[in-house]
């Protein structure tokens, strides 16, 4: 393959035109760099090398003006938008800033068009008076003040051109409208100059003129790189702008085009791939470079349709891959530091010295202030994050904070003091967390040469920032900052060092102009990428664009087709690959660009669909084999005592019982901003004991009750805060369960008043009862122990009852049995009813009782009826007679299915086998 920039120097060297005296003017530096390599091997002897420039660098040298960044610009305009308009009209910078970059994006192409400002502005306010909303007589201020604003913008628009050129600044366009100005000095003294325009497509029209002054005078020739099969269809977006160049441009009516190939039509190997989701697309092209030759890799480009997948791409390169030339730089958006000056921001937002957990747990867990926040052995983020989930914080003050941290309190003030609003302190405190992290990275310099480089960046953000706020001072506080600071670091990326020349070579679209590969990848090809599609971020209508002769999105459509087509022009390899996948942003349709090729039918297109390869098959429970030291651990336990929860919890699924009791793993605990049913399950059974503890072994009345009642608000309120600690349940729905708690109770002791009201008797005989029984299991050869706590014993009309609280809902057909082997078998039908006569059975053991025993769930949600849900025995699902009666003959049966289990846990052979508990 020979490419177009080597085409081009032997035409020139075929004419006999001296190099080293030529000025060469491509689209993109880059393009600059390979036009050097490729004189290097073109030119035999040495020589001087000629002056190579972009075209943005060539036409500031025509200009007086000097590029300015956007954010110079916004506050220079603003500058200006504050001496024009009138005080009660003005807008804060904040608010101005939200619509000045839209302007400054109209200015810039009204100049770069030269376009007559005086007539385009007349026209718009024009146009605003005649659609204005108001159509009385008498206009309203709101409409005085937006007609105002339109019969201003001739006015900022002059004001503001001029402040720039008395400062020897400009943005583009205004630069492009200067460099216009002086291209007839330009040409006056350098008459011997030649210059070669290579590669250029769509111009605006400062371009245009310049480069038809200097061709007129013959002083530049122009090297078009395009096809015919682009030209000659009238209606192909490819060539539309070279057509318009070819029919408008006076030069040609006298002069043939350099060039138009017929390359375009040449045999290819172009493959289309459909691949889901984006991260599919990065991770195909790695495998797609894997079975690539190496003698390939450096003739092989990837063009990443969206710059942002360049993070995923470099992580998916095969290790084959040894040299990589990266064109577009790394987003620092997309960088991890930029995520903890996001949070920073975040805090300082609505900071009321007192901050959301969340928020500092999210800063104090972040990679970059790990590290800071150690000294020796001791991590201090862990350890304030540890106490915030134990104490159930939920909001925190700064001072508590840098209590916490201790020796590391400094670090913590920078992190989460208020900056008060005030934008001195805020940059103040960004350059000295900087610092701060800087230090810590240095420690270790080797190991962090890129997260310094990072703080490096962002250092040089902030120090601009402040650098505008000290020359405008318009940064008046943190939101202004964070929206300027957003602004800056959209644009920011962090440069990749590498030899542009060697290995393979990963860029944007815009960057592939004038290179030609033989093996071209191109990712994202979906519609809103490849092309961009429409869009309207301008103060400008369409139809006044088009009076105007403006770029609409039709030409910036034509620019994306014709960068795509040129990719493919002398390729000879092209993976074009698309996402699937519907997204809400970018859609799941392919570009419009495939369907075209397929259109054209001028090569044939290979079709693939790119799935990832799974593995179907059925899931295995996990099972943990017993080992020796597991049984141990289990003879452990049987001899402190098995209790039913952990028994239940064993049916519901062994491998949780092995967790949480073999191995002691405990449930992670997180803050309860609301109240979990655990801690509301505490409270009604700690204020429950409370109430019944002073009529242990006396008969309730009535008068008893009634007095409880009273103390429910203050007895809820005082076991929530021992429960909850720190949290707050004075508003939202903890307020709300709290209630509830208090409703609960209130519901229970109404019903306890309705049972002496008619008539039976209720004794307390105890409260929180701890039980622990042997269990003679003779199959086992070490001791076994039953142990648990009943909520209440109390006597009913002289019958024993073992009562289990529940704020839960439980209905009477969760305490009644059929057959008693499925009473280990079933946890959510069954698990009430074997914890309850686990409770009677241990009571029974532990005095043998003789008179009539009855055991039951009273159930907070479902205090309907009778509420004393009693176990019963059925000998049929069917049946409605039922055996409520604890017998010694109903324990018997308990204790054969009871000593199955425990026999089952402690088998050598039998594994914990998970369930499924979904």
């Amino acid at each position: 393959m020979r490419s177009f920039l080597k085409e081009v120097i032997d035409d020139i060297q075929t004419k006999g035109l001296d190099i080293s005296q030529l000025t060469f003017i491509l689209p993109s530096k880059r393009a600059g760099t390979f036009l050097k390599d490729i004189l290097s091997h073109a030119v035999e002897q040495t020589i001087f090398a000629p002056e190579i420039l972009s075209i943005e660098e060539f036409v500031e040298s025509l200009s007086d003006l000097s590029y300015a960044s956007n954010t110079e610009l916004l506050f220079e305009f603003y500058q200006v938008y504050k001496k024009l308009t009138p005080e009660p009209q003005q807008e804060t910078f904040d608010q101005f800033s939200k619509w000045g970059q839209l302007l400054l994006q109209d200015f810039n192409e009204i100049d770069r068009y030269l376009i007559d400002p005086d007539h385009i502005f007349d026209y718009l306010k024009s146009i605003k008076e005649i659609h204005h909303w108001s159509l009385s007589e008498e206009q309203t201020p709101y409409t005085k003040n937006y007609l105002a604003f339109w019969n201003r913008l001739k006015t900022y628009y002059k004001a503001f051109r001029d402040a720039l050129i008395q400062n020897k600044k400009g943005y583009q366009g205004l630069v492009y409208r200067e460099a216009v100005n002086g291209i007839e000095p330009y040409i006056g003294s350098n008459k011997d100059k030649t210059h070669i325009f290579i590669g250029f497509n769509a111009l605006n029209k400062a371009e245009e003129r310049i480069i038809q002054e200097l061709l007129q005078q013959e002083l530049a020739s122009i090297y078009w790189d395009t096809d015919a099969t682009f030209i000659n269809n009238p209606i192909h977006d490819a060539g539309l702008f070279i057509r318009q160049h070819l029919k408008h441009w006076p030069f040609f009516k006298k002069n043939e085009m350099s060039w138009i190939g017929d390359i375009y039509r040449s045999e290819k190997n172009i493959h289309t791939i459909a691949v889901p989701k984006n991260i599919g697309q990065v991770k195909y092209i790695g495998e797609l470079l894997d079975t690539l030759p190496m003698s390939d890799l450096k003739k092989t480009a990837v063009v990443l349709g969206d710059e942002t997948l360049l993070m995923p791409l470099l992580n998916s390169i095969p290790q084959k891959v040894e040299a990589i030339n990266i064109t577009m730089g790394l987003p620092l958006k997309s960088v991890p530091l930029a995520s903890l000056f996001d949070l920073v921001f975040k805090i300082q937002k609505n900071h009321n010295n007192t901050l959301y957990y969340k928020d500092v747990v999210a800063i104090l867990s972040h990679s970059f202030i790990q590290s800071v926040l150690t000294l020796e052995e001791t991590n201090y983020s862990n350890q304030i994050i540890n106490y915030i989930q134990s104490n159930n914080i939920v909001t925190i003050s700064v001072e508590k904070l840098k209590a916490l941290a201790e020796s590391k309190h400094e670090v913590v003030s920078l992190l989460f003091e208020s900056w008060q609003d005030s934008s001195e302190k805020a940059f103040k405190n960004c350059s000295q967390l900087i610092l701060t992290l800087k230090a810590q990275l240095d420690l270790e310099k080797s190991k962090n040469l890129l997260a310094l480089e990072y703080l490096y960046r962002f250092n040089q953000i902030f120090n601009e920032l402040q650098h505008y706020n000290t020359k405008y001072n318009l940064i008046s506080n943190s939101t202004t900052l964070y929206y300027l600071y957003k602004e800056l670091l959209s644009s920011e990326t962090l440069d990749f060092k590498g030899e542009p020349l060697q290995g393979l070579q990963i860029m944007g679209m815009l960057e592939s102009r004038v290179l030609d590969f033989e093996t071209v990848i191109i990712s994202s090809v979906n519609e809103g990428i490849l092309p961009a599609g429409k869009s309207t971020n301008s103060f400008i209508p369409f139809d006044v664009k088009l009076e105007n002769g403006l770029p609409t999105y039709k030409e910036k459509d034509a620019v994306y087709t014709y960068h795509f087509y040129r990719l493919l022009q002398r390729a000879k390899n092209v993976y074009i690959i698309y996402n699937t996948e519907p997204d809400v942003l970018n859609g799941g349709e392919k570009s419009r660009f495939i369907t075209q090729l397929q259109i054209e039918n001028i090569h044939n297109l290979k079709h693939s669909i790119v799935v990832p390869k799974v593995e179907v098959a059925q899931k295995q429970p996990k099972a943990i084999r017993k080992t020796e030291s597991v049984i141990t651990r289990l003879q452990q336990i049987a001899g402190n005592g098995f209790s039913p929860s952990s028994l239940t919890n064993y049916v519901r699924n062994p491998l949780d019982f092995y967790y949480q009791k073999v191995l002691k793993i405990q449930s992670f605990e997180d803050v309860e901003e609301t109240v979990a049913a655990n801690t509301l399950g505490s409270v009604i059974h700690q204020t429950l004991e409370d109430f019944y503890t002073p009529y242990k072994g006396q008969l309730l009345t009535k008068a008893h009750l009634k007095r409880m009642k009273t103390l429910i608000s203050a007895s809820v309120t005082q076991h929530f805060k021992e429960f909850y600690r720190e949290g707050d349940m004075t508003k939202g729905k903890n307020l709300i369960i709290l209630e509830v708690a208090k409703r609960y109770i209130s519901n229970f002791i109404n019903k306890e008043i309705e049972t002496l009201k008619a008539g039976h008797q209720i004794k307390i005989i105890d409260l929180e009862t701890e039980l622990d029984i042997p269990l003679d299991i003779p199959e086992l050869d070490f001791n076994v122990r039953l142990k648990g706590t009943v909520d209440r014993i109390d006597e009913f009309d002289g019958t024993l009852r073992i009562i289990d609280y529940k704020t839960g809902k439980v209905n009477q057909g969760q305490v009644e049995i059929i057959d008693w082997e499925d009473i280990t078998l079933d946890y959510n039908k069954y698990s009430k009813s074997f914890q309850v006569l686990a409770y009677a059975y241990m009571l029974n053991g532990t005095e043998r009782i003789s008179q009539p025993i009855e055991a039951g769930v009273i159930s907070f949600k479902n205090l309907q009826g009778d509420y004393f849900l009693k176990f019963g025995k059925k000998p049929s699902s069917r049946s409605r007679d039922k055996d409520q009666s604890i017998t010694k003959e109903t324990l018997d049966d308990f204790y054969e299915e009871l000593k199955k289990l425990i026999i089952e846990i402690c088998n050598p052979e039998i594994d914990f086998t998970e369930k499924d508990v979904s």
